[in-house]
């Protein structure tokens, strides 16, 4: 059974920086896609960023500030967080699939790190 366990999340001033870790319990990067979501608080649940063998795609809201990486050796993807803004403040969710959506319907999730700024 795949898991996503997310980690690296925390409290951090605006300006600063963070970087977020998604472990997966195998190696998946060759056929999935893999993704960030957040959701803040009375808000519905957005893409960050998202990985897969062609490329990187990042959310308007983060381009130029939010990083997305892989390790294949260590089975795991990272979000790279700088110049935080108090907008980035939510719940922040690894996401896997075959599919590269920029929505929500992805078919493993880990259960969130919380990110506030």
């Amino acid at each position: 059974q795949v898991q996503l366990v997310e980690s690296g999340g925390g409290s951090v001033q605006a300006g600063g920086s963070l970087r977020l870790s998604c472990a997966t319990s195998t190696y998946m990067f060759g056929s999935y896609c893999m993704g960030w979501f957040r959701q803040a608080p009375g808000k519905e649940r957005e893409g960050v960023a998202r990985i897969y063998s062609g490329g990187q795609v990042y959310a308007d809201s983060v381009k130029g500030r939010f990083t997305i990486s892989q390790d294949d050796a260590k089975n795991t993807v990272y979000l790279q967080m700088d110049n935080v803004k108090p907008e980035d403040t939510g719940v922040y969710y690894c996401a896997a699939d075959r599919v590269c959506s920029p929505v929500g319907n992805y078919t493993y999730w880990g259960v969130g790190t919380q990110v506030t700024v």
